[in-house]
């Protein structure tokens, strides 16, 4: 690490971030925690995995959750905050098993390809139920930071960095997904080296003029 500390929780460029919280509308900021609180679940499930079979059987639990939130909320168990987090704000609404359906591809994924089409799937998802936007270089980020050997993340990096620089049009209205984006390419660039202070000076610039 080569300035300033870690902020807490960042892994990944992530929207609860309150330098990235702060775009998003008030009245969709509980929707965006939950939604990254899974997402964060999720992404810990495979970091922690070192058995696929359970990896899958866990990701199925989150899968049957997701479906279940969609068509039958009130049935939801008990006890599960971020079930709870969940059901308060996104009861009723579709396509959040997509996230647990792309982790589970990259759980299985045996070749490079495979991991990046994992990876640019998880983003995708993610950001399509934050609002829009283009999720295929933070994915790719994503992917790099879930791997166990260090030449497969070397080769998320590197797809990170050759991945095409999306427009501010994409995100027009989505300030919140154009930083991460624009902070995940910041991280790609650096294969994946941490500079906490040159980050944060990005984001109020991306923050403050979009650009």
């Amino acid at each position: 690490m080569d300035d300033d500390a870690a902020p807490e929780f960042l892994l990944y460029p992530d929207i609860r971030d309150p330098r990235a919280m702060v775009a998003v509308s008030r009245d969709r900021r509980a929707a965006m925690t939950a939604l990254w609180g899974l997402a964060e679940r999720l992404t810990n499930l495979l970091i922690e995995t070192r058995e696929p079979l359970i990896g899958q059987i866990k990701l199925a639990w989150w899968r049957d959750m997701m479906v279940m939130l969609a068509n039958e909320p009130a049935a939801l168990p008990k006890g599960e905050p971020l079930l709870a987090e969940l059901q308060a704000t996104w009861a009723g609404q579709g396509g959040l098993d997509t996230l647990a359906d792309a982790a589970e591809a990259m759980l299985l994924a045996e070749d490079e390809a495979l991991r990046g089409a994992a990876a640019m799937a998880f983003g995708t998802a993610l950001f399509t139920l934050s609002g829009g936007g283009t999720g295929t270089r933070w994915g790719l980020l994503w992917g790099a930071v879930v791997q166990s050997e260090e030449e497969d993340a070397h080769y998320l990096f590197a797809a990170a960095r050759a991945a095409p620089v999306p427009t501010g049009a994409a995100f027009v209205g989505r300030r919140a997904l154009l930083m991460l984006d624009r902070w995940a390419a910041a991280i790609a660039a650096a294969d994946g080296e941490r500079r906490w202070r040159s980050e944060g000076l990005l984001l109020f610039r991306v923050g403050l003029i979009g650009r």
